[in-house]
C-alpha cells in the first residue's frame, strides 16, 4: 500500500488582535488568515466578520434538515446505482455536515467534519489542480498540446484519440475511445455502470463535444501518473495537502487492478471519483481547506502552490456543454442551458462537486467558503440563507 501521509511543520503569518478569544485578526484587517495545521481553526462569531448570526443560524437549522436520500448510510445502493464495483468501499458515512469560513475563519459549523469520507467527484477538481501543477513545472509546455507527444501507453495511438490534449481531458471534451481498468468510455452495460448505463452513441472529434465521463478522467490520471513517476497521491499530499495543512486522515485510494508499469516499477493509478469504490476519502475541514486555497488564489501563506492564472483558467467556461471549466463547476450562466447552476449565487463563484450532493462552493465576491456533505437540498437553497446573513 502507498504511504499517504507524511507530517511536517507549516509556518503562517498570525496577527494578534487584543479582545478576540482565539487571538487572531479578522481578515477585514489587513492581515490575510491562514489556518494552522491540526484543530486550531480560529472560529469567530458571525458579527466579526460583517454576517448576521440569526440567519446564518437559520442557514445551519436548514443544511441540518436536508440529509440525502440518494446515498444509502451503508452503501448498499452504490452498486445498483453506479455498476459494479472495481475498488472498496466504507461500510458507513457521517450524515450531513458542513462548515462554513468567512475571511477563512470558521464561522459555522455541524456534524461530523472531520470524518474522511468518500467525496465522490470532488476529485476531480483536485486532480485538475495536479494538472496545473505539472504545467508550471513544464512537464507539460502547453494545455493544448496532444497528449501522445508524451504519453506513449497505447492509450492515445488510435485516430480518434490521438488529437487529444490535455485541456480536452480537462473539459471532459476528450471522447477518448477504449477501456481501462474493466470499464468502456461509452459506459455500455447494465453490471458494469448499472443506472448509469447509456446507449452507444457515435464518437465526436475530440474538443467538439462535452460529456461527463469516468473512465476518461481516470485516463487522465493515468497520464499524470505516467508525467510525475510516482503515485498520485503522493503527488496530492507533497503538493496540496501537506502544503496547506490537512489532517493525516485522508486516503486516495485506488483500485486494486489499477496498476500500471512505470520505468519498469508497478504503481498504482488513481481514479476521478468514487463510482466504482476506491476515490478520495477526506474530511469536510479538509474539503474547507482545499476551497480556501482556491478562495486565495492558489496561495497558502507565503507560498504560491498554484498560480492565480490556473485558478482563472480552471474557473473559464468552456465554449462547449455546460457552465465548466477545468474540472470545476461554473455559474456564470454562459453554458449550453444559459441558466445558472446557483441562481441566487455571484456569477464568479464555482464549485466543486461530488455524487451524494458533496460540494465545496468558493464565492470570491463574498470571501465565503460553503462545505456541505451527504445533503438532499439544492445547493442554491443554503447558498441564499447564507449569502442573506452577509452584511
Amino acid at each position: 500500500m502507498v504511504s499517504f501521509y507524511r507530517r511536517f511543520s507549516i509556518h503562517f503569518s498570525v496577527v494578534i488582535l487584543t479582545g478576540l478569544s482565539a487571538c487572531h485578526r479578522p481578515a477585514t484587517q489587513s492581515a490575510t488568515y491562514f489556518p494552522a495545521k491540526g484543530n486550531n481553526w480560529v472560529h469567530v462569531a458571525p458579527a466579526k466578520v460583517d454576517m448576521d448570526p440569526a440567519l446564518l443560524d437559520q442557514a445551519v437549522a436548514f443544511a441540518k434538515t436536508q440529509e440525502t436520500t440518494q446515498m444509502a448510510p451503508d452503501f448498499s445502493t452504490q452498486e445498483e446505482i453506479f455498476g459494479k464495483l472495481l475498488g472498496p468501499m466504507p461500510t458507513s458515512r457521517a450524515a450531513t455536515n458542513g462548515i462554513i469560513l468567512r475571511h477563512g475563519y470558521i464561522v459555522a459549523e455541524w456534524g461530523d467534519t472531520q470524518r474522511a469520507d468518500p467525496t465522490y467527484s470532488v476529485a476531480k477538481s483536485v486532480l485538475s489542480t495536479i494538472l496545473g501543477i505539472t504545467i508550471e513545472r513544464g512537464m507539460i509546455p502547453d494545455i493544448h498540446e496532444p497528449v501522445t507527444k508524451r504519453i506513449h501507453d497505447g492509450g492515445y495511438e488510435s485516430d480518434q484519440n490521438k488529437a487529444i490534449t490535455w485541456e480536452h481531458h480537462a473539459q471532459q471534451t476528450s471522447e477518448w475511445e477504449g477501456e481501462l481498468w474493466g470499464k468502456n468510455s461509452d459506459f455500455v452495460g447494465k453490471e458494469a455502470f448499472g443506472k448509469g448505463e447509456r446507449k452507444p452513441r457515435t464518437l465526436q472529434k475530440p474538443g467538439s463535444y462535452y460529456e461527463y465521463n469516468d473512465v476518461r478522467i481516470n485516463r487522465l490520471a493515468l497520464s499524470l501518473l505516467r508525467l510525475w513517476k510516482k503515485p498520485l497521491p503522493d503527488v496530492v499530499r507533497d503538493e496540496i495537502m501537506d502544503p496547506i495543512g490537512a489532517s493525516n486522515t485522508w486516503q486516495y485510494i485506488p483500485y486494486p487492478n489499477a496498476v500500471a508499469d512505470v520505468d519498469g516499477r508497478k504503481m498504482p493509478s488513481v481514479s476521478g471519483g468514487t463510482r466504482w469504490g476506491g476515490g478520495l476519502r477526506i474530511s469536510a475541514r479538509d474539503e474547507a481547506r482545499f476551497g480556501y486555497l482556491f478562495l486565495r488564489q492558489g496561495r497558502w501563506g507565503n507560498r504560491q502552490i498554484v498560480s492565480s492564472d490556473w485558478v482563472k483558467r480552471a474557473t473559464t467556461p468552456s465554449s462547449v456543454g455546460p457552465d465548466y471549466g477545468y474540472l470545476w463547476w461554473l455559474n456564470t450562466g454562459k453554458g449550453s442551458t444559459g441558466k445558472k447552476a446557483w441562481p441566487d449565487a455571484p456569477a464568479s463563484s464555482y464549485a466543486a462537486l461530488g455524487a451524494g450532493q458533496n460540494t465545496i462552493w468558493v464565492d470570491p465576491e463574498h470571501d465565503l467558503v460553503i462545505v456541505w456533505r451527504w445533503h438532499n437540498g439544492s445547493p442554491n437553497e443554503l447558498i441564499k440563507r447564507v449569502l442573506a446573513a452577509v452584511k
